[in-house]
């Protein structure tokens, strides 16, 4: 993908501290809320990484004992309590709350392998332009490959000279490592969506204000979802799909995207809930609209359709941070 002369903020190159006793250049947010369990896994799981990160578990107000867990278990872990359940917009409140160049996210379900924070971090040391990379994800005891995987890495828009590994449009949140001045500078996850496919938005954001989104695979993450059904997700995912087109793409392209979906409400219970969903926040998603650059447009473009990381039907999102 082409792309015009950055235009966010000037960088400068942020060297990869390789003294034990000086911080460690990637923090670690967490987004949990009513996970325990599962939380004190992953926590656990952070605090063994040989990079030593900083982790700030952000709690959506949980209604179990998650803060009393992590007061008894884990006082070295920082703990930001939001009063009411902010969905994805925790990640925001945790990327504010840390000072690290770096910000890796996990969920309550999910961690980082050994050696992958100090990848992310050489290659944003190395490329000021990446604002955020999107690792390979391992799935269950099994270390299975999330199917995303490989279509981040057969993504059409190729690679960039300056950037590392395949340029994207979409990634998994939990998942994720962010540069703090990039994430910060396209506002975070957008508080209209709340979560479930949140990621795409960010990532149109990100390219729109110049920052380079790609797809790293030698940085590693586990991800252990709950084997339980989420029956809510697949209406919410397409509520945010198409506040998405709304928000950023072309009004034909976000016209045609509510046809389908008023066509697929008329038998499907999920797309109705989704349509009825979408017309209530139509009206703050046209305030807030803002369409892309053209040159992300155009790949945008290339990434529409089935089977795409930010096509339709893509669930992608948070594991336990809103639900």
């Amino acid at each position: 993908m082409s792309h015009p002369a950055h235009h966010g903020p000037t960088v400068t190159r942020e060297r990869t501290r390789t003294d034990p006793t000086k911080p460690a250049p990637v923090g670690i947010v967490i987004a949990t809320r009513d996970r325990r369990a599962s939380l004190a896994v992953t926590v656990r799981n952070l605090l063994a990484l040989p990079e030593r990160p900083e982790v700030l578990v952000v709690d959506n107000a949980s209604t179990d004992d998650t803060r009393a867990m992590l007061a008894r278990d884990f006082p070295q872990v920082r703990v930001l309590a939001l009063p009411v359940n902010r969905g994805a917009l925790a990640r925001t409140h945790g990327v504010r709350a840390l000072d690290t160049p770096y910000v890796a996210f996990s969920d309550d379900d999910s961690w980082w392998a050994p050696g992958a924070l100090g990848a992310a971090a050489r290659h944003f040391d190395g490329h000021p332009r990446l604002g955020l990379l999107s690792a390979r994800t391992l799935v269950g005891p099994g270390d299975a490959a999330d199917p995303l995987n490989d279509q981040l890495a057969d993504s059409p828009l190729g690679t960039a000279t300056d950037l590392p590994g395949t340029q994207v449009l979409g990634f998994l949140g939990c998942a994720a490592v962010a540069r703090r001045t990039a994430y910060l500078d396209a506002g975070g996850y957008h508080p209209l969506l709340f979560f479930g496919g949140e990621e795409t938005l960010l990532a149109y954001d990100l390219a729109a204000r110049g920052w380079g989104v790609t797809h790293c695979p030698d940085v590693i993450a586990h991800h252990h979802p709950h084997p339980r059904p989420r029956t809510g997700r697949p209406a919410v995912v397409r509520r945010n799909e198409l506040l998405t087109a709304w928000l950023r793409r072309p009004l034909p392209h976000a016209l045609a995207r509510t046809r389908a979906l008023a066509a697929d409400a008329r038998r499907d219970p999920h797309a109705r809930h989704a349509l009825r969903e979408a017309l209530t926040r139509l009206p703050a998603a046209l305030r807030a609209r803002r369409p892309l650059p053209p040159h992300v447009e155009r790949a945008a473009r290339l990434l529409d359709g089935p089977g795409r990381p930010d096509g339709p039907g893509r669930p992608g999102g948070p594991g336990g941070a809103a639900s």
